[in-house]
């Protein structure tokens, strides 16, 4: 079986549907950096794969990412009763409805002192701003400090570095190891200065924010975080927030192609915004697949899935399935209207469960926030000059080209 790794880096997000076509449907056998691989989709396929009997990601996530994108010793790394004990931390953090209530707030605030600042006539990058904006409000939402204003905008480009950087061998690959590294230490540094304050780590009383909660966790063998853990796990909160300027500018993009939808969002009746939410992070690409290991011979579906095979679940072929969705390739958030998706059904950010699996714990905040921008962007008086709006599928995580450029009016 020919290897695919090529025509996934040369197809980026359209290689997994495409074979999926070719061999079609069901289990999907291939080969990826040399190893055995099968691809799977649908509700039943994302409950096969986030069971840990069947898939294991302890070793399954390679280092580059690890090196960019989630951290060394990060919560996607482990498994069994450490995973969980460690994905309580982010579930209580991620998932109280005050504290996305006041995440929302700040980025409300952060918004309008932006949009104040935008002079008439003057050309911006929406994508750089809205990075800006969440920088500032999730920073105040944590605890990292907001001052001087130089940190804070590096900690900003250094973010989006990380989530540019993680699916290349190229400068944006680098760039992320760099901007990891530096991070790291920096907020290392303030977490031992938490610590210097508070010997016993902060645990006896409940924590303020989530900076003090992750200097206060202890692991399931009772021990403190040292203190580069601890600033990995501070960036599993920040980033994922920051990630959520690719879905603000997409929002963007499908406004700018469907100029009607725009009334409604501005307006947000009967949850409008989130149902146009939902669609966004449907429609548009983000995380093609994830991945983990087979830990022991298993079947799907009446086919054998030999111990160490790579298993991914195609997330971006999920989310365009034309047995899931009706007209897949049509941008229409009505779809969402007066219901919720089903929680394996739409999977933009991983399926399964919240408190005990790998599902990612910020798919409330990355709601809440769009939510809350949307609607905003939407009532923005603006016009979009003529720039590439193209988005190349091939490149992972991708954007329009232009980074989309609007002029305040």
């Amino acid at each position: 079986m020919l290897d695919s790794t090529l025509p996934l880096l040369s197809q980026g997000y359209a290689w997994l549907p495409d074979l999926t076509r070719k061999q079609g449907g069901g289990v999907v056998r291939t080969r990826l950096l040399g190893k055995p691989a099968v691809a799977l989709r649908g509700p039943a396929a994302v409950a096969f794969f986030y069971d840990e009997a069947h898939v294991r990601r302890r070793t399954a996530l390679p280092e580059p990412i690890l090196s960019t994108l989630f951290g060394h010793g990060a919560v996607h790394t482990l498994d069994g009763e450490e995973h969980r004990r460690r994905k309580a931390l982010f579930v209580s953090l991620l998932t109280d409805a005050s504290g996305i209530a006041r995440l929302a707030e700040h980025v409300a605030e952060e918004w309008e002192r932006a949009r104040k600042e935008w002079r008439t006539g003057s050309r911006l990058t929406l994508f750089d701003e809205v990075s800006l904006v969440l920088t500032r409000a999730v920073c105040a939402w944590t605890g990292v400090p907001t001052e001087p204003e130089e940190d804070v905008r590096l900690l900003a480009r250094d973010l989006v570095a990380m989530v540019d950087g993680f699916a290349t061998a190229g400068p944006r690959h680098w760039r992320a190891r760099r901007a990891r590294a530096r991070q790291e230490e920096r907020l290392a540094g303030l977490i031992e200065e938490i610590r210097r304050t508070d010997p016993s780590g902060g645990d006896t009383a409940r924590p303020s924010t989530a900076l003090r909660a992750v200097a206060a966790h202890r692991d399931a063998d009772g021990h403190l975080l040292d203190a580069r853990t601890a600033a990995v796990e501070i960036l599993n909160v920040l980033r994922p927030t920051i990630a959520v300027t690719w879905f603000v500018v997409f929002g963007a993009h499908a406004l700018h192609r469907k100029p009607e939808l725009r009334a409604p969002l501005a307006e947000d009746r009967d949850g409008y915004a989130r149902a146009f939410a939902h669609e966004v992070r449907r429609f548009y690409p983000f995380a093609p697949f994830v991945a983990g290991l087979a830990p022991q011979d298993v079947e799907w579906r009446g086919q054998r899935i030999a111990e160490g095979t790579m298993v991914l679940l195609d997330l971006y072929g999920q989310n365009h399935d034309p047995e899931l969705w009706t007209d897949p390739y049509t941008f229409d958030p009505e779809r969402f209207t007066g219901r919720e998706p089903g929680r394996d059904e739409l999977v933009p950010q991983g399926g399964g469960e919240v408190s005990g699996g790998h599902r990612c714990p910020g798919e409330d905040v990355t709601l809440a926030v769009l939510s809350t921008l949307l609607p905003r962007l939407a009532r923005l008086d603006h016009r979009v000059p003529g720039q590439d709006l193209r988005i190349p599928l091939r490149r992972v995580p991708t954007l329009p080209r232009s980074g989309f450029v609007i002029e305040p009016v």
